[in-house]
């Protein structure tokens, strides 16, 4: 995913302070999680997320994803 447009930050941003979730596509697999946090890391952009079923926790870089929705 290239840059994310003001728009799309303010999505993901909301989606972080109400625990809403969302579907992040990358490479052709969707994941529907939780984000608790936007972090910079070593220059990369990531989200801190909890899957809601097992609540195992992943990071997603922003430079790999192919898209992102909030659900609901």
């Amino acid at each position: 995913m290239a840059q994310l447009t003001h728009d799309e930050y303010e999505l993901l941003e909301r989606a972080v302070l109400s625990g809403r979730r969302i579907a992040v596509f990358r490479r052709g697999t969707e994941f529907i999680v939780i984000p608790e946090r936007l972090r910079v890391a070593g220059g990369r952009e990531s989200i801190e997320a909890r899957n809601p079923t097992t609540g195992d926790r992943l990071t997603l870089f922003l430079d790999e994803l192919d898209r992102f929705e909030v659900v609901g």
